[in-house]
């Protein structure tokens, strides 16, 4: 099925930049795995492409590329001009983008249909994506694993989703970092769930519990989680967020307060569609929001841009 995006022409040397630092801390990166699934896509469709990290995007050997995609994090990457295209793509923080930075550009992306700011130049709706070779609804037996779970730092803070659910008197499985700030040790199930092991973790789960930040939330920018966990087919419960439905009908749940969170979970598995309407889902997020779909998408605007046949 994937192979239908490969494109024709020859091929373009590609980088993607992260957001991440270089070295072993900027591996674990979630942005750097999804750089990682980008450049594989972009490889399947016939390209040569590599992971950049942040401090590279001012290298020389930027001046050889082809293509560079930024995946616009938490600091501004300013193009070094040479023969490349350059497009950005905003899949985070999009409050931090300043008024003159796409301009920099020759294309720019966001990961919102919904994002209300307006710049000098257009803006392209590029939503986050998947891995279906990876994220499949036959990564786990469902309902093995913990009846909630949530895996991601605290970024500073005592996530919502997981504060009400604890304060509601549910257990929680909770993965990532920081949280020794917030749980005592006896609560936290792990620091750290590898990569390749999280499709097998969100598919064995009996709810996978999501929130994202408060700006991305109004603005449309929907968490990676959604697009991972709907892709194995799990029961999702989220936030809150501008183009929920849009991205995902009605097959995900979502929360505007801690009651209403509660109600939910309280309800259980009955609170959620059925296996059949999640593993329909599942095909549609596979096909629509794949890793493969966004490499077409940037690989037509790039030929486009540089004046060569697709």
């Amino acid at each position: 099925m994937l192979s239908r995006w490969r494109t024709r022409g020859r091929p373009l040397r590609w980088s993607v930049v992260t957001s991440a630092p270089k070295g072993e801390a900027g591996d674990q990166w979630g942005d750097t795995h999804f750089a990682a699934d980008l450049v594989d896509a972009l490889a399947r469709a016939g390209q040569e492409a590599s992971v950049v990290a942040r401090p590279g995007a001012e290298a020389a050997a930027r001046e050889q590329d082809d293509v560079v995609v930024v995946l616009r994090g938490l600091r501004r990457v300013r193009p070094r001009r040479g023969g490349a295209t350059w497009l950005l793509w905003v899949i985070s923080h999009p409050e931090l983008v300043e008024a003159d930075e796409p301009a920099d550009f020759d294309a720019c992306f966001a990961a919102s249909a919904h994002w209300t700011r307006h710049f000098d130049v257009p803006v392209q709706p590029l939503l986050q994506a998947t891995n279906p070779r990876r994220f499949r609804p036959d990564a786990a037996i469902p309902d093995t694993g913990p009846a909630v779970l949530f895996v991601g730092s605290t970024r500073g803070e005592f996530r919502p989703a997981v504060r009400e659910a604890l304060a509601a008197g549910f257990d929680v499985a909770v993965f990532g970092v920081g949280w020794e700030a917030y749980l005592p040790p006896e609560r936290i199930a792990g620091q750290f769930v590898a990569n390749a092991d999280l499709p097998a973790a969100y598919a064995a789960a009996g709810i996978v519990l999501n929130d994202h930040w408060p700006d991305m939330a109004a603005e449309g920018f929907l968490s990676n989680r959604l697009f991972d966990a709907t892709a194995v087919g799990a029961r999702v419960l989220t936030d809150a967020a501008t183009g929920l439905a849009d991205a995902f009908g009605g097959e995900v749940r979502s929360f505007s307060s801690g009651a209403q969170l509660a109600e939910i979970l309280g309800a259980g598995p009955d609170a959620f569609p059925d296996r059949a309407s999640r593993l329909a889902l599942a095909q549609r997020v596979a096909r629509e929001h794949s890793f493969d779909a966004r490499a077409a998408v940037l690989i037509e605007r790039a030929r486009s841009m540089r004046g060569e046949a697709g």
